[in-house]
């Protein structure tokens, strides 16, 4: 090991999220002392349960404590603890280094955000923890040794973009962050964070449920106390006091609980500065007894569609921290979710692999599950306007539940919002739209797509359009999927209107569209068997279209047939997924087809006629946002065409 400081440069996103802090722009700079003992918590969480895990582990658990001290001379304040502390690695790889997914996209957002308001909002979704204490200090300065281990490390920077790394033989057994504060200004006549009655502020409003003591040496009330220490007799009398009440909030009862403390302890668990969008508490009794207080986000955080987020809730039993992130209590699609589970039965030494197997987690995920989605379906009808934020955020990961989550799939599909052509401006309900449906519809039409645009514009809503049929406008890219696991709904078939025949004719007028249907037929049988030959490499099959009214030609999925999207889908995904030849409808009253009968009636091959077949097919294609396999011979052929118009 190296014993000489070593400068080295902080990761390129770290620098940037450095400058915003150094720059404040984040309004409320208290939050700072909030960051830093959170993380001292953490540490002492951690240490408590490695212990549990390895009795050998060398290291002091007797009196685990946050210890904070302020010297107004010097203009420091320290956060101690005698927690896990960090190896040397440790150090560069969690401060000189964002390894968080969405960084690059956090930073450009908040390059291009328009006020601070909007700056605060994006940084609170993205929880930078130990970088606040930037905002108040003009060096910051960490002394850390983990547990086990026989040397420290002092870390030190300005913020400048560098940060120096040395050894240090005698460091004590945790971490120690001394901020130097920035010199006095009028500000800091108000918010002078080495006041003790400011630390204590700070300490009552946002970590007042801290389960660990926050201890700080503060001047004597009184005659006596209990303190261990005390001035010469001249100056004032000083004594060690416990800032914070150490309850647990999940364990008392919610009258008992102000809203601003469960703000507070949503951004302890979630390291997320804004304030939740709905809290959620169970406690269960009976044959095994647990509590939780759970919290939905008001924001999606950046990282919520990787593949490396965090995902799981805080486990606990009987008060002592297990784990960070405890996936088998919450199903992927509510990997946002936040929060505390405490059991009173399990094991204090549970492990991962038991976790999986044990039956009382398997129950108790079922009902946080349920009592999440009951939750959310309250709102619907109590804050319509909260349950369109919470849908808007976590929509399209909720909906990833109706592949995997056969148990709740009616209540998932009960809650899910989507878009439609019955109104621009707001989503609708499977439950509205059956209510909407016209007498004798029997499916509920939907068609997957992009983006609104380009489904609304697609040829297949056409008839749909033309005889005022509701469809739904399925964008997000799960959509693909479930599509294909829901059969229906409330008895209503679910119909992609690209998928299969469509017939939107009512009874009445069925027989006569069938003659006409026929005969159609019989006058078009001769081109559509040729476009069959014609265009067989991309097709497999030919047919008039009765969803078409103003296009010459769409291209359709057999009913079973996977989907074009879905099957880029499948590739992207390393899966093998073989291309299904499509349908090629075409429209026996668009001029372009008549023409087109009318000349292979004259002529029945040649090459002007071949390249009008692949011409029509090209321009389905591209209607419906393909790819086409060989764009510079169609804008050849498109402009040749153009040329003999002129």
């Amino acid at each position: 090991m190296s014993t000489q400081t070593e400068t080295h440069e902080f990761q390129a996103e770290a620098r940037q999220l450095l400058r915003l802090m150094v720059h404040s722009i984040y309004s409320n700079k208290d939050i700072f002392l909030r960051e830093l003992v959170s993380n001292a918590s953490d540490a002492l969480d951690k240490i408590r349960r490695a212990k549990l895990v390895d009795s050998g582990l060398r290291a002091d658990v007797e009196d685990l404590h946050i210890r904070i001290e302020a010297d107004p001379g010097q203009r420091t304040l320290t956060v101690r603890d005698n927690g896990i502390g960090m190896s040397r690695d440790d150090v560069v790889d969690l401060i000189g280094t964002v390894a968080k997914s969405g960084t690059a996209e956090l930073l450009e957002q908040l390059r291009s955000a328009e006020d601070a308001e909007g700056s605060r909002e994006l940084i609170g979704q993205f929880g930078v923890g130990f970088y606040a204490t930037f905002m108040v200090a003009d060096r910051v300065t960490l002394v850390t040794r983990r547990a086990g281990e026989d040397t420290g490390t002092r870390w030190e920077s300005d913020g400048d973009g560098t940060y120096t790394v040395e050894p240090v033989q005698d460091a004590p057994q945790g971490t120690a962050v001394t901020v130097h504060l920035k010199p006095k200004d009028e500000e800091d006549s108000l918010f002078d964070y080495t006041a003790e009655w400011k630390i204590r502020e700070i300490v009552k409003r946002y970590s007042d449920f801290i389960a660990w003591p926050i201890r700080m040496e503060v001047e004597r009330r009184g005659d006596g106390g209990d303190g261990d220490g005390a001035g010469d007799g001249d100056g004032p009398q000083r004594e060690l006091a416990t800032l914070n009440s150490m309850k647990a909030l999940w364990s008392r009862p919610r009258s008992e609980v102000a809203e601003e403390e469960y703000k507070e302890f949503y951004r302890h668990v979630s390291h997320d500065w804004n304030d939740p969008l709905e809290t959620v508490s169970l406690r269960a009794e009976g044959a095994f007894e647990y509590e939780a207080l759970l919290f939905l986000p008001s924001h999606a955080p950046l990282d919520l569609y990787t593949r490396d987020s965090r995902s799981g809730v805080q486990l606990y039993v009987k008060r002592v921290f297990i784990m960070d992130d405890c996936q088998e209590l919450m199903p992927e699609y509510l990997r946002f979710v936040k929060g505390v589970v405490d059991a009173q039965d399990l094991s204090l030494n549970i492990s991962r692999e038991l976790l999986q197997q044990d039956r009382q987690i398997h129950l108790m995920r079922r009902r946080l599950v349920k009592k999440v989605l009951s939750t959310v379906k309250g709102m619907m009808t109590s804050d319509p306007d909260r349950y369109r934020t919470f849908w808007r955020e976590f929509g399209a990961a909720v909906k990833e539940g109706l592949l995997s989550d056969t148990d709740n799939r009616r209540t998932l599909l009960d809650i899910a919002s989507f878009a439609s052509t019955h109104d621009p401006e707001q989503q609708t309900t499977l439950a509205a739209y059956v209510e909407r449906m016209k007498e004798g519809q029997e499916e509920i039409y939907f068609m997957t797509g992009s983006s609104r645009s380009q489904i609304e514009n697609s040829p297949h809503m056409e008839a749909f359009h033309a005889k005022g049929y509701e469809v739904l406008l399925l964008t997000d890219a799960v959509d693909e999927m479930w599509v294909e696991a829901v059969a229906d709904y409330d008895g209503k078939r679910l119909q992609s209107i690209a998928k299969g025949q469509v017939d939107l004719d009512d009874a009445a007028a069925e027989e006569n569209e069938k003659q006409e249907d026929d005969q159609r037929r019989e006058e078009f049988a001769p081109l559509l068997s040729w476009l069959g030959e014609s265009l067989g490499e991309q097709v497999k099959e030919v047919r008039l279209s009765t969803r078409l009214t103003s296009s010459a030609a769409c291209l359709v999925n057999d009913a079973h047939d996977m989907t074009p999207a879905m099957e880029r889908m499948y590739r992207a995904m390393g899966h093998a997924a073989p291309s299904a030849k499509r349908i090629l409808e075409i429209n026996p009253d668009h001029r372009l087809v008549t023409g087109l009968r009318e000349a292979h009636r004259k002529e029945p091959s040649g090459a002007a006629l071949t390249e009008t077949a692949e011409l029509l097919y090209g321009t389905a294609l591209l209607a419906e946002g393909g790819a086409l396999d060989d764009p510079a011979r169609f804008a050849r052929l498109v402009s040749e065409r153009l040329a003999g118009t002129l």
